[in-house]
């Protein structure tokens, strides 16, 4: 009996590390939260960074939320992806606690230094790039002949890492009183290929399978979506906004036929699935209106506040991140992945997410100054990551609970 109990102790407290997606979805939740928490008071004056609260937020979220949202995800599914073996634990492991190193120290500059914050960031690039090297080893010795999907989700890694790389430089540089107007260089970069195209690139593979969706795609689909988005960032990169806000469109329009051609049937679909349709419109969705804000701002020379960015960044992104996270933890906990109440709440709760940060965006360009609408977006963020992470953290941790009889 105290051998049985012993091992049944030791299952428990190791159960949390056997699989990739848990510990890195479990620590992204947590600075979700941290971080919003921490941006808000900082924007409310509350409290003082030691860096801007755009340069927080954006680093955070890229760095410290979305990077172990990413890692957990792919982690478990890219070996698949490749038809390789499954990433080791010690190796995950590694990477995992590197990362919370860095993010402690990340969290502490921001309040006593700016130098430590350089050197929090240097952490979690070491942690970075083990990860993606992780997944370029995975590429390499995976057997599959199909290796387009893997190779172009490389790709944006790539590029992420070589944005990350040069913050570090141009934020380094800058302390000692170097160059400026860095941020809003590298900001179209993060953006566009961590947050758009990387997600782009698993959800395009990932959801017509989830949908059953027989129809084939161009051999060309995702090549000109890459293509579209260099020439939206480099537009970005020199303030070209009509350019910007042409190439927008147009590849709106591009990605609003392709998603109709696959006949996807959201409305008789579960909700499991239906919340990655509506994820995947708003892709187009997020183009479409924010090309029409810029237009708007340099006719009439007002703020949409970074309208488009935040649409595609919470209702693509964040909804994608949100049904696949759901997904994931219930099948690998070896649950049906179907979504029960509350879930379907936390799906819905998180388009009224998107649709705040929307209406803060109108309320700027029209000159008003109602804060409740800042208080209320953070509020809705905050309790979308506590609440979900309520709902399925003990699975997460401690695995599928059992009923005793």
């Amino acid at each position: 009996m105290h051998t049985f109990s012993d091992s049944l102790l030791s299952k428990k407290q190791n159960y949390f590390l056997s699989q990739p997606h848990q510990p890195f979805f479990v620590f992204g939740l947590l600075w979700a939260i941290v971080s919003m928490v921490l941006f808000t008071l900082s924007h409310k004056g509350i409290i003082t960074l030691s860096l801007s609260e755009n340069e927080f937020h954006l680093y955070t979220l890229s760095f410290l939320v979305f990077a172990q949202f990413f890692h957990g995800f792919l982690f478990t599914t890219f070996p698949r992806f490749c038809t390789a073996m499954a990433i080791p634990k010690e190796v995950y492991v590694r990477i995992v606690w590197l990362y919370q190193i860095g993010g402690v120290l990340f969290i502490a500059g921001a309040f006593l230094s700016e130098w430590m914050v350089l050197f929090a960031m240097f952490s979690v690039l070491f942690a970075h790039s083990m990860a993606i090297f992780t997944l370029h080893w995975v590429y390499k010795i995976g057997q599959s002949p199909l290796k387009q999907d893997p190779y172009w989700i490389l790709i944006a890694h790539a590029i992420t890492i070589a944005a990350h790389l040069f913050w570090i430089i141009a934020y380094g540089v800058n302390l000692i009183g170097g160059i400026h107007d860095w941020f809003s260089l590298i900001t179209p970069i993060i953006v566009n290929f961590f947050f758009i195209f990387l997600t782009f690139s698993v959800a395009q593979r990932m959801i017509p399978f989830f949908s059953h969706s027989q129809e084939p795609k161009s051999d060309h689909f995702v090549k000109i979506v890459f293509s579209a988005l260099i020439v939206k960032t480099l537009f970005a990169m020199v303030a070209f906004t009509l350019g910007e806000a042409l190439i927008s469109a147009l590849l709106a329009l591009y990605l609003f036929r392709e998603f109709l051609r696959w006949k996807l049937h959201p409305f008789h679909s579960p909700a499991i699935v239906w919340i990655l349709h509506l994820a995947l419109f708003w892709l187009p969705i997020g183009l479409l209106i924010g090309a029409l804000t810029q237009i708007a701002e340099m006719v009439y020379g007002i703020s949409f506040l970074f309208a488009g960015t935040h649409l595609l960044v919470l209702g693509f992104l964040t909804t994608v991140l949100i049904g696949f996270g759901t997904r994931v933890t219930l099948g690998h906990s070896g649950q049906s992945p179907h979504a029960d109440n509350l879930s379907i709440a936390l799906f819905w709760w998180t388009q009224l997410l998107v649709i705040s940060r929307f209406a803060l965006s109108v309320d700027t360009a029209l000159g008003s100054s109602h804060g409740w609408i800042f208080d209320a977006t953070a509020f809705a963020w905050i309790v979308l990551f506590v609440v979900w992470g309520g709902r399925y953290g003990k699975t997460l941790i401690f695995g599928k609970p059992t009923r005793t009889h």
